[in-house]
């Protein structure tokens, strides 16, 4: 009767319903919003140190444990019913309804034969007892670990110019952490059952420091944050719940991506645990560089060489493109060396699908050697500007 005692002075005088605020006929998904709510604001996580929080995260915890369940729910709400009607004297004790005898049905039973596990009879107030509290004190030790985040994982990928333009398609190999093929991450030798971890006392975490302000959660290092131990470690993972996975994955790699960006894909990385989402994908891209076009934020560059006439003269000058066909860029006369005209439409492609600008630089050029003709040229051409220095200012002031 050790442990009917115990669920008499502890959960049967329990409101449930009143630890998470609801009405009695509250719905499955009202509960829920309130122990979700509850649980944020309470949660360990949140608010170290406070360890009324704590208590109360803990009661809100073992109240949707049993209403939050549709079996543990109804046992409970009948059981709160016989109490109520007086199915239960004053301290529960060995008989129904007291010395008196002026309980259940007016006479002397005694609860433990009521209690009492019958081999071979199924229902009835011991089983329906003893799967609401007796089961529930066994779910501790047999509880499942939370969900758990898959972790991140970081790759890398180089790509070429042209492809960083329009997006491309990659294929990625991936080794990442994963949960032990063996014993799923839980740590423990398959077929050994498990209890709350001594260390952290099931909540996965310990508090270290020197209290107040300076004191912090780590991940328990018992149980590795999983909350339950086992006596016989797994023999695959030696205990750590941890394996590796290889993969090769195809990853979409956005069109205008830039050399040195970190593309986050959601839900690419190490799987998660017990029922816990997998983790994200990092890649760090690698864009090689283009022979001829360069790149600035969304704009292509592209330097392009005349000659001293042209950029003296005037003229009409054809360039490349990307991907396109040639344009031709009109040089006024007197164009200086270091120039830069736009080209509208013909760069990188923006996050919200147009285009970037091609931006073409004026390089002139000067001849290394020249012909008789261009030679005798060239000092016509000095004698006749010889009497506009071009460093006067230089001197001045």
């Amino acid at each position: 009767m050790a442990d009917n005692e115990g669920f008499r002075n502890d959960w049967a005088t329990k409101d449930f319903y009143q630890v998470l605020g609801v009405a009695k006929d509250a719905s499955a998904a009202d509960i829920k919003k309130a122990y979700r709510k509850l649980a944020r604001a309470n949660h360990p996580d949140s608010n170290p140190g406070d360890d009324a929080k704590h208590e109360t995260f803990k009661a809100v915890a073992e109240a949707y444990d049993v209403i939050g369940d549709e079996a543990k729910r109804a046992k409970y709400d009948e059981f709160r019913s016989l109490q109520a009607r007086g199915g239960f004297g004053p301290g529960m004790g060995g008989g129904f309804g007291g010395s008196g005898g002026g309980g259940f049905g007016g006479g002397g039973f005694n609860l433990d034969d009521l209690l009492r596990d019958r081999a071979g009879a199924g229902g009835g107030l011991g089983d329906m007892f003893g799967d609401l509290f007796g089961g529930a004190q066994r779910g501790r030790t047999q509880q499942q670990a939370r969900p758990r985040r898959g972790a991140d994982v970081e790759s890398s990928a180089t790509i070429g110019f042209t492809d960083a333009l329009d997006g491309v398609t990659v294929s990625l190999r991936l080794t990442s952490d994963t949960a032990c093929p063996t014993c799923q991450g839980t740590g423990g030798k398959p077929g050994t059952r498990p209890h709350i971890c001594p260390e952290c006392e099931g909540a996965g975490f310990v508090v270290s420091g020197t209290g107040g302000a300076f004191s912090i959660n780590e991940t328990c290092p018992a149980c590795g944050g999983r909350q339950l131990v086992y006596d016989e470690a797994c023999p695959t993972c030696h205990g750590s719940g941890r394996g590796t996975s290889a993969r090769t994955i195809q990853a979409r790699i956005p069109a205008g991506v830039k050399d040195g960006a970190r593309i986050r894909l959601k839900g690419k990385g190490a799987p998660g645990e017990n029922g816990g989402p997998a983790g994200d994908l990092f890649v760090k891209v690698k864009v090689t560089p283009h022979r001829v076009f360069g790149r600035k934020d969304d704009n292509l560059t592209i330097d392009v060489p005349v000659s001293f006439d042209e950029a003296a003269l005037g003229g009409e000058v054809k360039i490349p493109t990307l991907g396109g066909a040639p344009v031709t860029l009109k040089l006024p006369p007197g164009t200086p060396n270091g120039r830069t005209f736009r080209v509208r439409g013909k760069g990188a492609t923006k996050r919200d699908g147009s285009k970037g600008d091609l931006l073409a630089t004026v390089e002139v050029q000067v001849p290394a050697s020249l012909d008789p003709t261009a030679r005798e040229a060239l000092e016509a051409y000095r004698a006749a500007t010889a009497g506009k220095p071009l460093r006067a200012g230089l001197f001045e002031g």
